[in-house]
């Protein structure tokens, strides 16, 4: 018998201690508890002294949810401080001023055991990794001698896949604000035609397309210059986008990681850390040493 399907909450922790910032939480519990006490659903370090052992509380009433301040430092949604308000979807909340910070979303899903969903994605990633079908014809034409044949690069291939309008979600946080996207594809850069809107120095007017084709998502350059990277590789121009990649809009930023299909964070630029290399030894010729020795015997003298 198929199960009702149910809003699950999702969590995603934009500012907080390092082992927990970046990353995101699903509920589908009536009541979702937030503090330092073990028993909280988003349970917060113990040293965090100004969050309480129960800071605030999600519940469910129907279709919607509720946050409650238990708190003696307070709580705020989007730099408001509030005892009791319902959230919408994007909202930013924060536990004590300068304290974490989380935003808020929920999705519909089927059945009320969320990891069932997880198997049904399986056979899909393992279709995404293979590339479109370029290999067969290049091995056709290779051992053909005396034709000069053109066999087109993978990156040539590439344009071919089409980018048409697809029911497909795609969320992504910048900054302390997150944008919930129900359809592809979506266009990113300054213009305010854009359905997103990046206010970044290095960022184009029409600087991005992300749609999705043939299961998986993709990303499309639209500046001309290779300006977007996937893992620190610049793509030609369209490229597949896998869950944990890193995803550079431009070499100036902003930066995202793909934390899981369609669904994009902000994260600082990562670092490469570069080995610390020892003074180099000078070495002395044997001749200067002789002659150093000798001036030390004579002044001693």
């Amino acid at each position: 018998m198929k199960q009702p399907p149910v809003i699950v909450v999702q969590l995603f922790h934009i500012k907080g201690p390092v082992p927990i910032q970046g990353k995101e939480q699903e509920f589908s519990e009536p009541s979702i508890l937030i503090g330092r006490h073990p028993s909280c659903h988003v349970q917060f370090a113990a040293d965090i002294a100004h969050l309480s052992r129960k800071h605030a509380e999600i519940i469910r009433e129907g279709n919607q949810f509720k946050l409650i301040d238990h708190s003696t430092n307070g709580t705020f949604v989007n730099g408001k401080k509030i005892k009791e308000t319902y959230l919408k979807d994007g909202d930013v909340l924060m536990f004590a001023e300068g304290g974490p910070q989380i935003s808020f979303l929920t999705q519909m899903k089927e059945g009320l055991d969320i990891p069932t969903v997880k198997p049904l994605r399986e056979p899909e990633r393992e279709v995404r990794v293979e590339p479109p079908e370029v290999e067969p014809p290049v091995r056709a034409q290779r051992p053909v001698e005396g034709k000069p044949s053109y066999v087109p690069p993978l990156r040539e291939e590439l344009p071919d896949v089409s980018a048409q309008p697809v029911q497909m979600p795609l969320i992504i946080q910048y900054g302390p604000q997150i944008r919930n996207f129900k359809q592809l594809p979506v266009t990113i850069g300054k213009s305010p035609k854009c359905e997103l809107v990046l206010d970044h120095p290095s960022i184009f007017e029409q600087h991005a397309q992300v749609f999705f084709s043939q299961n998986q998502y993709w990303i499309k350059d639209l500046t001309g210059q290779r300006l977007i990277s996937i893992n620190r590789q610049p793509i030609e121009f369209q490229a597949p986008l896998k869950v944990n990649d890193d995803l550079a809009l431009s070499p100036q930023g902003p930066f995202f990681h793909v934390f899981g299909e369609g669904r994009w964070g902000e994260v600082e630029e990562a670092q490469e850390e570069k080995p610390i290399q020892p003074p180099e030894k000078v070495s002395v010729p044997k001749e200067e040493k002789s002659i150093s020795s000798k001036l030390k015997k004579i002044f001693k003298s």
